[in-house]
């Protein structure tokens, strides 16, 4: 079933991991999808493995910190769509793995900027291409780390949490325009964030990934397909009547 036919989705961060995911699956459903993000040759290798499929996808390069290139990537989107229906705030940044008294405001400012001014910036651009479309979806990705606290990476959790908050704020102010905006938490995904982040904390990676995933009562970390799958719920028109919800997808890890 194309669950997405006639629809344009965003997907920031689209090139590897998570946003990659939401990408392919997104074009499978019928959607066209434009891959915003730095690493320009994963997304155009994307884009052209999704061509070949005979699907609908672009890319374009673009810094979700920068509001310039955050302008340019929507008006690229209208400019090759048509129309905007759908934006998933992916883009994202571990940090550094410091306690707070060590880090630097540098690194503080560096996460924010992509996992909280990013999500400002995209949304702030999307608004008025969502509600010329009469209405839309706007998918934030948060992770578990918005909902409860951990002894590690404090930029990261702080800009999660915070990405949650903004999510209930903006599904409030713009409920009358038609356009939902919800959250998912994720887990601990096997993506190259999380595969950078155990390889911070010494040791072996494959060990270090078996004892996270332990972690979660159902044993195991999750696969990028796991969270794609929630967001195309919260893309298409089955979740109409959801907004301002966390969509917790973690194996159980905060269900303790």
């Amino acid at each position: 079933m194309r669950r997405l036919q006639g629809k344009t989705a965003i997907v920031t961060g689209g090139s590897v991991g998570i946003g990659r995911a939401c990408a392919t699956r997104f074009a499978e459903a019928g959607a066209g999808v434009m891959i915003a993000d730095v690493l320009d040759e994963e997304g155009r290798a994307l884009v052209a493995e999704l061509e070949a499929a005979g699907l609908s996808a672009c890319y374009q390069r673009c810094n979700v910190a920068v509001e310039s290139d955050v302008a340019a990537m929507v008006k690229a989107t209208l400019a090759r769509f048509g129309n905007l229906n759908v934006l998933v705030n992916n883009a994202g940044i571990a940090g550094t793995n410091k306690p707070t008294h060590e880090v630097t405001e540098e690194e503080w400012d560096r996460v924010q900027a992509v996992n909280v001014k990013g999500v400002f910036l995209c949304t702030k651009h999307a608004i008025p291409a969502l509600r010329e479309a009469g209405g839309g979806s706007i998918i934030n990705l948060s992770s578990i780390y918005g909902l409860v606290g951990g002894a590690d990476v404090p930029p990261y959790h702080a800009s999660k949490g915070a990405v949650r908050l903004m999510t209930k704020t903006d599904a409030m102010l713009y409920a009358a325009d038609r356009i939902r905006v919800n959250s998912i938490h994720p887990g601990y995904i096997w993506t190259p964030m999380v595969e950078n982040h155990l390889k911070t904390m010494g040791g072996d990676v494959d060990s270090l990934r078996r004892e996270v995933g332990a972690l979660h009562p159902l044993g195991h970390m999750g696969e990028v397909d796991d969270i794609a799958w929630g967001a195309l719920y919260l893309a298409s028109d089955e979740s109409k009547f959801v907004t301002g919800s966390e969509l917790v997808i973690d194996g159980g890890y905060t269900a303790r």
